[in-house]
């Protein structure tokens, strides 16, 4: 199971960190990754960091945004800075058995992940 938090309102230019918290075990043999689903559009990959710690991110977003996570706490982050309004989006934590070590392409595939958080909401105004 998995769940975010940290979502809200926030002015363009500002900072939000997204947690993710996953229930069971193993949560270091997961990759864990971080989508978003703007209103009328795909969802679409932000981010996602491996097993092993590797870090794969989306254009629209290097250079703002940084995923971590926290073994010990079964967590993972998205520390979120120098937002846009074309960030406004719900935000989805993902997770799956790395199977694929280091296949950017495939771990930037909605489907290519089998648990799924409920999203949380993330808006920025100008």
């Amino acid at each position: 199971q998995l769940v975010e938090s940290g979502g809200g309102l926030v002015q363009a230019g500002g900072s939000l960190r997204l947690n993710c918290a996953a229930s069971g075990r193993a949560f270091s043999s997961y990759v864990m990754g971080w989508f978003r689903q703007a209103a009328g559009k795909e969802r679409e990959f932000v981010a996602g960091i491996w097993s092993g710690g590797n870090i794969h991110y989306a254009d629209s977003v290097k250079g703002r945004f940084t995923i971590s996570r926290d073994n010990a706490k079964n967590t993972v982050y998205l520390q979120m800075n120098s937002l846009k309004t074309e960030d406004t989006a719900i935000y989805y934590c993902a997770a799956a058995h790395d199977t694929r070590y280091g296949d950017t392409y495939y771990w930037s595939l909605s489907a290519a992940y089998a648990y799924w958080g409920q999203g949380t909401q993330v808006t920025v105004s100008s």
